[in-house]
């Protein structure tokens, strides 16, 4: 008897675990096995502008802190091109009324934003709230009653709680639903936004039997699944926002831990992604660090550190995402370690995404002198690595490689074709680094070939981050500063090419505003260096790695002069030659091989 109770015992085990493993996996579909690999489309030409630096803060939401940050910044000659309006921003959650208590005369003030340079995204999810947390009109049932009556919201209008409230899913299968959502919209398009950031609200779109949640909606259409109506909600908004300005991106979220593997937005649908939340940490763990007076706004439980957002990262990029990224110093908490705000904008740097915003402070003037220039000087890297990470935009989008690749190491990836970036992930000068078959040499002191493969432990200063470049790479850089010490004020205007010679290489670098090309050949014997420009023609400076000062350079069959076309940096070990116009574009460098 008692066995035959235990062998009912087991059999109803494992029918239960096989009807969750059907549901999920299967029936739902929400995970992405196996109805949801095909999901994604060809990713976007994401604008040269959404690479650059990324501002934002949210712990006063005003026009006045956004005032003073950005003045902050542009004189501290710290690069920002899009300044970012998290919640609150709006009357209600999503009613895309400016809340001009917040940010009075928004019509003036976007524009000033915009004569200055600058672009703007502003925060928003699908919800339509008959309750908004922390917001001056925290009731809005008529608002809601008003889209629930006219058969606007999903689910018959169920109310489903979100981290900013109560309330309803617009549908996005019913094409008066969309009109009246869009014609919401209409105003700040107006203003002349340049971009949503679309929160990851849409995963919550489900009902509920009793305490069972089951992933589906009743919509206009028909029945609907959660990760269809995230679809759904991606590609509107990016795609609206492009028929209103065809530079507009949308910043959705790529990965976030193991939910969701195949990913949140799908890939037509994702110009720029970020993995969150994280909070102001190294560990990965609840760890004793992080009281409780720093667990502000913890969204879909960012309990983690930096640790959490380069796995995110690996995972995102592992799937196929290309310009990728996370809150710099973390999203979450009142107090931002230095040293973390450090590592985590150097990490940051060699992303697609650059993105320095989230609670704590972000005016680097307040801060220490020594983070204040570490992240100015890793900033403007990125920025003038720009058209090196456009060109894998355009990979990208014709079906090559992406951005970021995982390889061998901890949290281990190339950047591009030529860069190797071995994150630090914890508090302390030390880091364990793999580098692959071939010739390395290090960013910060390129003197030294490292021979592939080999793994060491070497103790990187603040100043320095664990980045490698591969022999034979061609690094495309708009150089404006000296802080990097590659170029100067006065190499703007002219394309610079980082060039490592090694036998045969090549690249493509695309113009950010057209569709033009240039491609660099390079040839490197034992007697000469043979660079060969094709496409559009450009001002340009070649910054080649040499032993030794050249005998003799030529362009285009004719000799050019050391001091005025050229110079040779024998410390750096670099030719320097500086090209403003040229016919053909064919250089021969003879090698000094008398030495």
């Amino acid at each position: 008897m008692k066995r035959g109770k235990k062998i009912i015992k087991i059999f109803l085990i494992i029918v239960a675990i096989l009807t969750v493993v059907y549901y999920f996996y299967f029936a739902l579909p929400f995970r992405g096995v196996p109805f949801n690999a095909q999901r994604h489309g060809t990713l976007p030409l994401t604008p040269a502008w959404a690479l650059e630096c990324w501002l934002w803060e949210d712990d006063v939401n005003t026009a006045e802190k956004v005032d003073e940050l950005l003045e902050g910044y542009k004189k501290h000659d710290i690069p920002v091109r899009t300044i970012l309006l998290d919640s609150p921003w709006s009357l209600r959650y999503n009613d895309f009324k400016v809340d001009t208590t917040l940010y009075p005369e928004p019509k003036k003030w976007f524009k000033k934003l915009q004569d200055n340079g600058y672009r703007v995204a502003l925060w928003m999810t699908p919800n339509v709230n008959n309750f908004n947390k922390g917001l001056k009109i925290e009731n809005s049932d008529d608002w809601y009653i008003k889209a629930h009556d006219k058969g606007f919201l999903a689910g018959k209008g169920q109310i489903n709680s979100w981290w900013k409230g109560k309330g309803g899913f617009i549908d996005y299968s019913n094409p008066e639903a969309v009109k009246w959502w869009h014609g919401l919209q209409q105003e700040v398009f107006d203003y002349g936004i340049d971009g949503w950031k679309l929160d990851g609200s849409a995963t919550l779109f489900w009902s509920k039997i009793g305490p069972v949640p089951f992933f589906y909606k009743k919509t206009k259409s028909g029945i609907i699944t959660t990760r269809k109506y995230m679809d759904h909600y991606y590609r509107d908004e990016y795609f609206f926002g492009l028929s209103q300005n065809p530079e507009f991106v949308t910043l959705s979220r790529s990965m976030d831990r193991g939910f969701h593997p195949e990913g949140f937005a799908p890939f037509d649908a994702a110009p720029v992604t970020w993995v969150g939340d994280q909070r102001h940490s190294w560990k990965s763990n609840k760890d004793s660090d992080f009281g409780a007076e720093d667990k502000t706004e913890l969204v879909m439980d960012g309990a983690k550190g930096i640790e959490m957002a380069m796995e995110n990262i690996m995972n995102a990029a592992k799937v196929g995402y290309n310009i990728i990224g996370s809150d710099i110093a973390g999203f979450s908490g009142s107090k931002i370690p230095p040293r973390l705000y450090i590592r985590w904008t150097q990490f940051s740097t060699f992303c697609g995404l650059f993105l320095n915003g989230g609670h704590g402070e972000r005016a680097l003037w307040k801060r220490s002198q020594q983070e204040l220039e570490i992240i100015r000087e890793f900033s403007w890297l990125h920025t003038e690595l720009i058209p090196y990470i456009y060109s894998y935009v355009v990979s990208a989008h014709n079906g090559g490689d992406v951005l970021q690749r995982p390889v061998k190491g901890k949290y281990h990836y190339m950047f591009g074709d030529y860069l190797l970036v071995a994150p630090i992930y914890k508090d302390d000068l030390k880091n364990k680094v793999t580098l692959p078959k071939g010739k390395w040499r290090y960013w910060f002191d390129d003197n030294e070939i490292i021979e592939g493969p080999i793994t060491f432990e070497h103790e990187f200063p603040l100043e320095e981050f664990p980045v490698y470049i591969k022999e034979g790479a061609i690094i495309p850089m708009n150089i404006e500063r000296n802080y990097t010490g590659i170029g100067a004020e006065n190499d703007k205007g002219f394309l610079t090419f980082l060039i490592y010679p090694e036998k045969e290489s090549s690249f493509t670098v695309f113009d950010t505003e057209n569709s033009d090309s240039t491609s660099i050949k390079i040839n490197e014997t034992a007697n000469e260096i043979e660079i060969i420009l094709g496409g559009e023609k450009i001002p340009h400076i070649l910054n080649i790695k040499m032993n030794e000062k050249p005998q003799q350079v030529l362009l285009d069959k004719r000799p050019l002069e050391a001091g005025v076309h050229f110079q040779f940096e024998k410390e750096k070990k670099r030719l320097k030659i500086k090209t403003e116009t040229y016919s053909v574009g064919e250089y021969q460098i003879l090698k000094n091989i008398s030495k």
